[in-house]
């Protein structure tokens, strides 16, 4: 982990694979650098690890969206703000991250990683709302992936599929 970025990892609830840390801070990492923003000093990025229960919550609280979700970004700066302090909180849900990996056929590895990409892209003020934000947000995805040698993850389905993931 560089000494600039520091990631807090929380496993909540679940039954989260034990070695999953080194592969998020990776992922974390590979997306900053990906991101075309670099840190204008120290900064956080808190990654809590739950149940589709608790994202469901999560979800609805803040999203009034009353289902479970892949992940939740929840960005504590805005995307012209300096990338410094409390960047922000990313959550995952385990049940629904080992439905989608085994529906789409990949790795939980891979999807778990992706999602953590596509979380902090997020958190950095990307979306994907409009089919040109979508087009960009895809294409990054994909570059900061293969950095790591995990395909891509959209090779049979549009960035929109990804249910959950907000900003």
């Amino acid at each position: 982990m560089t000494p600039d970025l520091s990631i807090d990892i929380t496993i909540e609830a679940g039954d989260w694979p034990a070695d999953l840390e080194p592969l998020a801070e990776r992922a974390l990492l590979a997306a900053l650098e990906g991101s075309g923003r670099a840190l204008a000093g120290p900064a956080e990025i808190s990654v809590l690890l739950t149940t589709d229960a608790a994202q469901r919550e999560l979800n609805a609280r803040w999203r009034e969206i009353d289902k479970p979700t892949n992940v939740l970004s929840f960005p504590q700066i805005e995307p012209e703000d300096p990338v410094m302090g409390l960047l922000g909180d990313i959550s995952l849900a385990i049940e629904t991250l080992e439905r989608e990996a085994e529906e789409q056929q990949k790795p939980f590895a891979h999807h778990f990683a992706h999602l953590l990409v596509h979380g902090f892209l997020h958190i950095l003020g990307y979306d994907h709302i409009e089919d040109d934000e979508a087009e960009a947000m895809e294409a990054r995805e994909r570059t900061i992936l293969a950095q790591l040698d995990i395909p891509d993850p959209y090779d049979h389905m549009g960035v929109n599929d990804l249910e959950g993931a907000s900003g």
